[in-house]
């Protein structure tokens, strides 16, 4: 039964990688941005999906816990969307951008993988492909994303060793 819930949730929430759907806007500054997060989706049902399928692909999940009117948030997304990026990201994980608000909606999916509260966005969540929090302590330090170089965000991203 357990495995029908899974296969359902995979196929019934399953979408392309969030990194080849998300398209960088041109932007006067020195990156790229993105608008990828969406209030009135069910991030919960996102990130469990996402889940399922980083279970069946032996893929690690990041969960990019931001807004639209952050422009660090929309830094990170922008670098995310950019085709080397995009490529290294679909190889080696499952993406889901989590709506965060004004830092007061989605907070149980942070607490679910035990960041208490979200300080700053975005708030970015390596995990396992069994829900294990592997970047606890840079998780929360992303709120300086458009202003850090693009190698730095690709090599963390693509050279990712767990922090336990």
């Amino acid at each position: 039964m357990r495995f029908l819930i899974l296969f359902l949730a995979v196929l019934g929430l399953s979408t392309a990688p969030a990194s080849q759907a998300l398209k960088a806007e041109p932007s006067e500054t020195s990156h790229p941005e993105a608008r990828p997060f969406d209030e009135s989706v069910n991030a919960g049902e996102q990130v469990d999906a996402a889940l399922a399928r980083a279970q069946l692909s032996g893929k690690r999940v990041i969960v990019v816990m931001g807004a639209n009117w952050c422009h660090d948030s929309r830094g990170l997304s922008g670098w995310f969307a950019e085709p080397r990026f995009a490529a290294m990201l679909d190889a080696k994980y499952e993406l889901v951008y989590v709506d965060v608000g004004m830092k007061d909606r989605n907070i149980d999916i942070a607490r679910r993988f035990g960041i208490k509260s979200i300080k700053g966005t975005p708030t970015v969540l390596v995990l396992s492909s069994g829900g294990d929090l592997l970047n606890p302590k840079s998780a929360p330090k992303w709120r300086n994303a458009a202003s850090r170089e693009e190698d730095d965000i690709f090599v963390y991203f693509d050279q990712f060793a767990p922090e336990l």
